[in-house]
């Protein structure tokens, strides 16, 4: 199995394939149904949706930003992350997740929040967002909820993270 992992931006062809890797990874269909109403909504900013392909150009791993806010703040919302079972633990989620920030930071994008495992999304930068005085309309454990500056110029806001409406937050 391929540890080297191909990431592009998501295609049109690759929509179905997205939608069947994000009900794979997941207990229910609940993600691949937000991703596809996240692709109608506002907070889709065009080549921020993250593939991770075999050496085929399958998609076999995913991981999308769409625009949220902190306080007024525009920033970026990581959610979800997924890759088709067989493929987990090889580093393909984490490939999507590198290039989905740096194609944000291209993008002239500072900030990204995450509401996550916090043993795995500390390693890409993130940290408790708590600590920055970002917070949630909903109780989450602390730990949980995790921010990043994607430019060291822009400190992190405070301010509670506003979700794009599909996320029902």
């Amino acid at each position: 199995m391929s540890t080297t992992w191909i990431t592009r931006a998501e295609t049109a062809a690759d929509i179905p394939t997205v939608h069947t890797i994000n009900a794979a990874a997941f207990e229910t269909g609940a993600e691949a149904d937000l991703v596809d109403a996240l692709r109608t909504d506002p907070s889709w900013i065009p080549g921020l949706s993250i593939v991770a392909t075999d050496r085929h150009d399958r998609p076999i791993g995913h991981a999308l930003l769409t625009r949220c806010h902190i306080g007024t703040v525009p920033a970026l919302c990581l959610a979800p992350v997924a890759v088709l079972p067989e493929y987990q633990k090889t580093g393909a989620g984490s490939a999507a997740i590198h290039t989905a920030l740096r194609s944000a930071a291209d993008l002239g994008e500072h900030f990204v929040v995450v509401l996550g495992h916090p043993a795995y999304y500390p390693r890409f930068g993130f940290t408790r967002a708590s600590t920055h005085g970002i917070g949630l309309t909903i109780e989450v454990p602390d730990e949980a909820l995790m921010a990043l500056t994607l430019d060291p110029e822009h400190p992190l806001p405070a301010g509670i993270v506003h979700y794009a409406a599909p996320f029902g937050i």
